[in-house]
Parts: structure tokens; C-alpha cells; sequence
């Protein structure tokens, strides 16, 4: 049995929403136990009605915009602060919320904490390709200014993570950059090609650069970039996904010989749209923490909450974090 613990009121939605992810997560899993973090009037029901649940009394909450490290120092009780806490005292094997990410960030930082010879922790998550192709990419936004040996750490992690959840026997690592030449990109982009290139003896399978055109078209395995960057390609493509379907859907309504082609396409359209959300593998997560913890989107649905906390399971039964440390180490 594993024990995860889900953040009842993190994220956009209402804690409703959070509560039916956790239904539906249990049902879907009958090795999943979930301790549940938020204020006893929200847990205590839940877990009272509910059977392989623990409630986790936290009565007070950290906002999306309040400054992510001062509030995770002043407010112990919230239950982003409780619910790491408990992962590192044992309580539960993995944390999932759909709170701040800066908060989250700092939370799993100062008291899951990093494993030996990780540098900075990275947000991680899996990329759709053609074909029904995954590409695990990082950092997407943990660490905006990196230098080269932080890079090949997260090249490490990332095929740990594309191994464990992806499958992939011997993973291809990337650097995203301005173009596939090995002399291109900045200063940082070229030093970290080069300390990316000579760390085949410590496992990293480097081959070579890749475009942002390639993030969802290309070959890479694993793409590595900077936060700043990738955070930036992320919600571009995010952006660009949201502005597609919102054209669909204004050109379908504008005769009805579109409309009835809009009808034929919506599946199709529904279906990419699901793909780029990253809800299918429960968000990101972070590495190289002790434990695994994962961060759902903020305006998370109830698809997603199941998720994520399958994905924390899966994660830590695949002691993911402990690959992580032996490659690191």
C-alpha cells in the first residue's frame, strides 16, 4: 500500500473538486492510500465517509500570489508546509498539490530536501509527440539561471524519470537551443554543450542540441534547458494550443457549412488539447527531492487530482528519487 499525500486546497478550484480527484484516484487504485491535507472541516468528512484515508489537519492555506518562500517560513499550518513535512517524517511516501509552484518548490525543498549531489531540485514533466511519442523535459521553471553542471544534472534525473515513466531502456538527452549546431545558442548554451558532451562517463546519453520547433516534433528522449527558458516554451506552447482551438471554434460558428466541419474535427481537436495539458501523467514533478512531489496545474480538475496522485504512487513505488540519488551520487 502506498500512502500519498494530496493537498485538499490547493489550486484555483474549489476543494469539491480536489475531493472528487481523490474518489476517483481510490477507485482506480486499490493499492492507493491518501492522507488528506487541509482544514477539519474539509478532510474530516471526507475521510470519514471514505475508507484507506487519513486526515491531515492544516487550517491554513498559502495563496497563488503571496511571495512562495516568505509564506512556506510563516505558515507552518498550511497544508502545502504540513503535507512535506509528513512525507519527511514518514507519514506518506509522496506529496501532490495543485497550489503555488514557488511555494511547493520551496516547501519540498526545505523539508523533503534534496538528495546527495543535487544542486537544485528541477520541474520535470512529459512532453507529447507524434505518434503517441513522450519526451521528458526540464527544468520548467525551478531554477531561471543554471550553470553547465547543473544542466547534466538534470540530463541524470531526467532519464531516470523517462526510464521509470516512459519506458525508455536508455534514454536520448538534448539541449535546447537556437539551433541543432553544436556552436550554437549563448555563452551558458555553449559551455553546457560541452560539459553535457564529456559526461558520457557519467551515464548521460548527450546527443546534442535540439530546436524549440522540436520540443514537440523531434526525436530527444529527455531536453534539458534552464527554467527561465523552458517555463517560456512551456506556456508557449500552452498559448499556442489554447489560441488554435479558440480559432476553431470561432471559425465553426461562422456559417454552417463550418459548424458541421467543426463537428467532424472537435474529437480530434478535444484530443490534442488533452494531450498538451499534461493531465494524463499528473502534472510535473520535482527532482531530486528524497520523495517524489508532483505539482498539478492550478485550475486542476478533478481528472487531473486522480492523476497526480496515481502519479505519485507510481513514482514512488518506482523509487524514482532513489534512482535519482545513486546516478547523482
Amino acid at each position: 500500500m502506498v500512502k500519498v499525500c494530496v493537498d485538499a486546497v490547493g489550486g484555483d478550484e474549489p476543494p469539491e473538486v480536489v475531493l472528487r480527484g481523490c474518489e476517483e484516484a481510490l477507485k482506480a487504485s486499490e493499492e492507493l492510500s491518501i492522507l488528506l491535507a487541509g482544514p477539519k472541516t474539509v478532510v474530516e468528512p471526507f475521510c470519514a465517509s471514505h475508507g484507506r484515508t487519513e486526515a491531515l489537519f492544516a487550517e491554513e492555506t498559502i495563496a497563488m500570489e503571496e511571495h512562495p518562500t516568505r509564506a512556506v517560513r510563516t505558515k507552518r499550518d498550511s497544508s502545502i508546509v504540513r503535507g512535506c513535512k509528513a512525507v519527511r517524517e514518514g507519514a506518506a511516501d509522496a506529496f501532490f498539490s495543485a497550489g503555488s509552484t514557488g511555494a511547493v518548490l520551496a516547501a519540498g525543498t526545505l523539508f523533503v530536501g534534496r538528495v546527495k549531489g543535487c544542486s537544485r531540485p528541477a520541474i520535470a514533466s512529459v512532453i507529447p509527440g507524434l505518434d503517441g511519442a513522450r519526451r521528458v523535459m526540464l527544468d520548467l521553471g525551478a531554477n531561471a539561471d543554471v550553470r553547465s553542471e547543473m544542466l547534466v544534472e538534470f540530463a541524470l534525473m531526467g532519464q531516470c524519470l523517462a526510464k521509470a515513466t516512459l519506458g525508455i531502456a536508455d534514454p536520448r538527452v538534448k539541449l535546447l537551443s537556437n539551433g541543432t549546431e553544436d556552436t550554437k545558442g549563448s555563452e551558458a548554451v555553449i559551455e553546457a554543450h560541452e560539459a553535457l558532451a564529456a559526461a558520457a562517463d557519467r551515464g548521460v546519453n548527450f546527443a546534442g542540441n535540439c530546436e524549440g520547433s522540436d520540443i514537440l516534433l523531434g526525436d530527444a528522449d529527455v531536453i534539458v534547458t534552464d527554467g527561465f527558458t523552458g517555463n517560456v516554451a512551456l506556456k508557449s506552447i500552452e498559448g499556442a494550443a489554447k489560441y488554435i482551438a479558440r480559432r476553431l471554434r470561432a471559425a465553426a460558428k461562422a456559417s454552417p457549412v463550418a459548424a458541421m466541419g467543426g463537428l467532424l474535427v472537435k474529437g480530434a481537436v478535444s484530443a490534442v488539447a488533452a494531450d498538451l495539458s499534461g493531465d494524463e501523467y499528473g502534472g510535473a514533478q520535482l527532482l531530486g527531492l528524497r520523495a517524489p512531489v508532483l505539482i498539478g496545474h492550478g485550475a486542476t480538475s478533478a481528472e487531473a487530482v486522480k492523476n497526480g496522485a496515481l502519479a505519485a504512487a507510481r513514482a514512488a513505488e518506482a523509487r524514482i528519487s532513489c534512482d535519482i540519488a545513486a546516478v547523482l551520487a
